[in-house]
């Protein structure tokens, strides 16, 4: 039997399979109900869960009768010098990052409008704010994404809650191309004020927070998660 919670939810993830999206499906289960949409199976039964494999951006998007609450996971790292991105690129990061947000949220407003606590959260990335080279396309995807974060926030008031969270870089597969050695891995590390990169359940732990009653006063904000990179420097 499922567990329950006087304080359960309803959440859907979208990409839950793997990296942060994992993280998150495995700390929401113990309290909430989740719904995981991903193109590939998670590795993960539990009474709570409920898993669809499915594209979010070309497949039919199942009906759900409840939801209080949706985390958008996908994202991409298609770090190449401008030079070599052609307009495909721009497009494919376009679509991942942000369409295929849109078209679950499109899919899913009139549902989450219905909850009496209805929250979203997005991702974007510590390359939206600072400069850095390869990151072209990445970065205006993702600054689209906060871009939609402050627009639906203001639109959606007070229904739904809408906030982003934007990492440096975090140890999962996504990112195995650039940890690919331990020479990289103390680079990367080396070059966060606090000597390290961030573990996906510490994003986890805050997306989390963020789709709680805990944040009911949170709207419209972009989080960075950054290991002090974008704020100081020592």
């Amino acid at each position: 039997m499922p567990i329950i919670d006087e304080d359960m939810k309803t959440i859907l993830v979208i990409g839950g399979s793997k990296g942060i999206g994992k993280s998150i499906v495995t700390q929401l289960l113990d309290k909430h109900k989740v719904i995981n949409f991903s193109r590939s199976s998670p590795d993960i039964e539990h009474a709570n869960l409920k898993s669809f494999q499915l594209d979010v951006i070309v497949d039919n998007l199942p009906e759900l009768s409840s939801l209080d609450g949706l985390i958008y996971c996908p994202g991409t790292i298609n770090l190449k010098p401008f030079s070599r991105l052609d307009k495909n690129a721009f497009l494919q990061d376009f679509e991942i990052n942000v369409l295929g947000a849109v078209r679950c949220l499109k899919a899913y407003e009139s549902v989450l409008k219905k909850s009496e606590s209805a929250s979203i959260v997005m991702f974007s990335t510590v390359a939206s704010q600072l400069g850095m080279p390869f990151h072209s396309s990445v970065a205006v995807s993702k600054s689209g994404v906060e871009g939609l974060v402050k627009s639906l926030a203001a639109e959606w008031v007070p229904r739904i809650r809408v906030n982003a969270i934007a990492p440096t870089i975090t140890d999962t597969t996504l990112a195995k191309g650039i940890l690919r050695n331990e020479t990289m891995r103390e680079k990367m590390n080396d070059r966060h004020p606090l000597k390290k990169i961030l573990d996906p359940d510490e994003v986890a732990h805050f997306a989390a927070y963020l789709i709680s009653s805990k944040a009911a006063s949170i709207t419209g904000q972009v989080f960075n998660m950054d290991c002090g990179l974008l704020s100081i420097r020592v």
